[in-house]
């Protein structure tokens, strides 16, 4: 319990057992739970998060459907009484020992969402590559353009009121899902903070993402299919009510 709210944290992982131990070691221990949600891991990640004490609740859920947002829908299915749902991918890249930086504004009432943005205080050299830092800055500016809304960063650490997060409804089962919360947090009237948070390059492993570049161009894709969807297609759904 962090200044008496209930604080949940969700870590979508896919064969993340060298860096995972870090991450989890490295949440703070005011943390109520720690859901590791496996997407069908073929290494040992779901036995690095249950075979140690991190000094916090760590459970494991398994989603077999491939999909960042899958993952992510499968943890979320196991929150309980947590007044706080965080974010946090399980590549070490974040630092969770400062997630009380993105705690805080929601927690003073400041935010219903607060987004770390991880071009404004220290973002490590190789920690984003080319396509991604380009392909975040194009996304950010569609979403100011078709919605009015000057989001900085699209970052995966990321935190949300419990309530907030209910009525977003969130449905996606991939790459948008990001974009998603996002966009419909715009749409929903949340207040929104974006807070400055270092992010440094993964520890072990490579990026599902930028390590290939399969992964830059479905992620791209389905992140500007979803910026797309919102504007367009659930206008025209709006015209033919």
């Amino acid at each position: 319990m962090y200044k008496n709210s209930r604080i949940a944290v969700i870590i979508p992982a896919l064969n993340e057992e060298e860096s995972l131990p870090g991450v989890l070691l490295e949440i703070p221990v005011y943390v109520d739970v720690v859901l590791v949600a496996d997407n069908g891991s073929s290494d040992g990640t779901s036995r690095v998060a249950l075979e140690r004490d991190y000094g916090k609740p760590v459970r494991v859920v398994r989603e077999e459907k491939r999909g960042y947002g899958h993952a992510c829908l499968r943890a979320m299915r196991e929150l309980r009484d947590e007044e706080i749902v965080v974010y946090l991918d399980a590549d070490r890249s974040d630092h969770p020992e400062l997630m009380q930086m993105i705690l805080d504004p929601i927690l003073s009432d400041h935010a219903d969402l607060a987004l770390s943005n991880r071009f404004s205080a220290g973002l490590e050299k190789g920690a984003m590559s080319t396509p991604q830092f380009f392909g975040n800055k194009l996304c950010t500016f569609l979403i100011r353009l078709f919605w009015g809304h000057s989001y900085k960063d699209l970052g995966p650490f990321r935190a949300i009121r419990r309530s907030s997060l209910d009525l977003l409804r969130m449905q996606d089962g991939n790459y948008g899902w990001t974009i998603e919360m996002q966009i419909k947090a715009i749409e929903k009237g949340l207040k929104i903070v974006e807070v400055d948070m270092p992010y440094r390059c993964r520890e072990r492993g490579k990026s599902k993402v930028s390590g290939t570049a399969r992964g830059v161009i479905l992620a791209g894709a389905k992140i500007l299919y979803t910026i797309l969807r919102f504007r367009f297609l659930r206008r025209r759904e709006r015209q033919l009510r």
